[in-house]
């Protein structure tokens, strides 16, 4: 099995808790979607600086400043991180990646509910064309090439990201 479909098989049940734990918030409501927003920003920039740090993965685009703009907006600042419990190495890197870019295509799916008025840059950064695929297929060649332990690790960067942002979302 490729590597991508590993990784999107293997973090289902974690994904779904993620999206579980997200659904509670109403994003038409300017308090209930700034919550959603500092739950995502106790998370995201801490995930985003360990990706800056990895020279190996692919390109990407930070979301961060964005996320600090939409609270800012709205009056508020980025809250303190939450503590990222990351396994050394690229390969875990490469799993957060995977987790961090792909939750650009529930944001664009999440920004068309957000109230009127209210500022959505971050949830609205979608990927480039093409962007998401080169990474699938960028996550499928590392996984062929490094093998079983290259995937393993990559599983535990992914479980890792879900576990950051559930906590983010538990915690608000």
């Amino acid at each position: 099995m490729l590597a991508s479909a590993t990784l999107r098989e293997t973090t289902r049940a974690a994904h779904d808790r993620v999206d579980a734990a997200f659904a509670r918030f109403d994003l038409q409501s300017r308090d209930r979607y700034a919550a959603m927003l500092v739950a995502h920003a106790r998370a995201l920039p801490a995930a985003e600086a360990a990706m800056a740090a990895e020279p190996s993965l692919p390109a990407w685009s930070p979301r961060t400043p964005l996320l600090e703009a939409d609270l800012h907006d709205l009056g508020w600042a980025l809250p303190p991180r939450l503590p990222l419990a990351l396994p050394p190495g690229a390969a875990a890197l490469a799993g957060l990646t995977y987790v961090i870019e792909g939750s650009r295509l529930g944001g664009v799916y999440l920004a068309r509910q957000v109230g009127t008025g209210l500022p959505a840059r971050y949830l609205s950064a979608a990927h480039g064309k093409g962007d998401w695929r080169a990474l699938l297929a960028w996550l499928d060649r590392a996984g062929e090439n490094g093998g079983n332990a290259w995937i393993t690790q990559a599983l535990a960067g992914a479980a890792a990201g879900f576990t950051l942002f559930q906590q983010a979302a538990e915690a608000a």
